[in-house]
């Protein structure tokens, strides 16, 4: 049986490669910009009383959840809660919606309900190819939503349309969820300084 220290190279390999993703994200001054375009978008949005609805599958969908739970809670001090929602969180509405018209539309018909003009939708798929994330986008745009994006290398479908998107400079599923994480964190703290300023740093969840 293998010994801890056998897989120690095999560490240190996938923490090198998450860190030169990274590192292709901050040296792409186009990925830059549209991450300081998004937080800008957002930060406009919130001030008018919008909010987001960030969507996508499987380990997109936690990063969805972990995006609004930073919107809603707080990212890095207290302050008054910001109006976010991530739309798999919503088991009976999702299943309903995924048994009574198909799971491609579990997605774009939540955003047929509560969506406003103005509101923002957040898109996240590393493939850039999800259905149900495409068909959700598409609805947000003809309701008069703010659309963003954000997935892999070269964008798939949806870098095609959304208004804004962040294509992390990678074909691997992991390293590409890895940047996302990254650009969340970037983004919902531009958002909270911009909006409150600091008030004081607490350590969170």
């Amino acid at each position: 049986m293998k010994q801890a220290s056998d897989f120690e190279p095999r560490v240190i390999k996938l923490m090198e490669a998450s860190i030169a993703t990274k590192q292709d994200l901050l040296h792409s001054s186009a990925l830059v910009s549209v991450v300081a375009k998004v937080s800008e978008v957002l930060i406009r949005a919130l001030q008018q009383g919008n909010k987001a609805l960030l969507f996508g599958n499987g380990g997109s969908a936690a990063d969805a959840q972990h995006i609004a739970a930073e919107f809603v809670g707080r990212f890095a001090f207290e302050r008054p809660a910001l109006p976010a929602l991530a739309l798999s969180v919503n088991t009976s509405c999702v299943t309903a919606i995924g048994n009574d018209y198909g799971f491609d539309q579990v997605f774009s018909r939540q955003i047929e309900a509560i969506g406003r003009p103005g509101d923002v939708a957040v898109g996240i798929t590393t493939s850039g190819n999800s259905p149900n994330v495409l068909r959700a986008v598409t609805a947000a745009r003809k309701v008069g939503l703010h659309t963003v994006g954000l997935t892999g290398r070269g964008g798939g479908k949806l870098k095609e349309c959304v208004d804004h998107c962040i294509c992390v400079p990678s074909d691997e599923t992991p390293r590409i969820q890895e940047c996302h994480t990254l650009v969340g964190h970037i983004i919902s703290e531009l958002v909270e300084h911009e909006l409150f300023h600091e008030q004081g740093r607490v350590s969170g969840s």
